[in-house]
């Protein structure tokens, strides 16, 4: 079973963040599912969850880590 993790980024507000944000978690975490959702404002990713947390602080986000 693979651990999947979902973050919310309140500040992800438009289209380009939603690519930033998905850019920057297919670079950490190569190969890994990977969906962003700009309505909801969340990411869900599978693998590790601090490295992606990380990537998305890189991108200039503030992730909340919901499970």
């Amino acid at each position: 079973m693979t651990l999947m993790t979902t973050f919310r980024i309140d500040d992800m507000t438009c289209g380009h963040c939603e690519k930033t944000v998905a850019k920057a978690l297919a670079e950490a975490l190569p190969g890994s599912t990977v969906t962003v959702d700009l309505a909801a404002r969340k990411a869900v990713v599978e693998g590790n969850a601090a490295l992606a947390e990380e990537a998305i602080r890189e991108a200039g986000y503030t992730p909340v880590r919901e499970g």
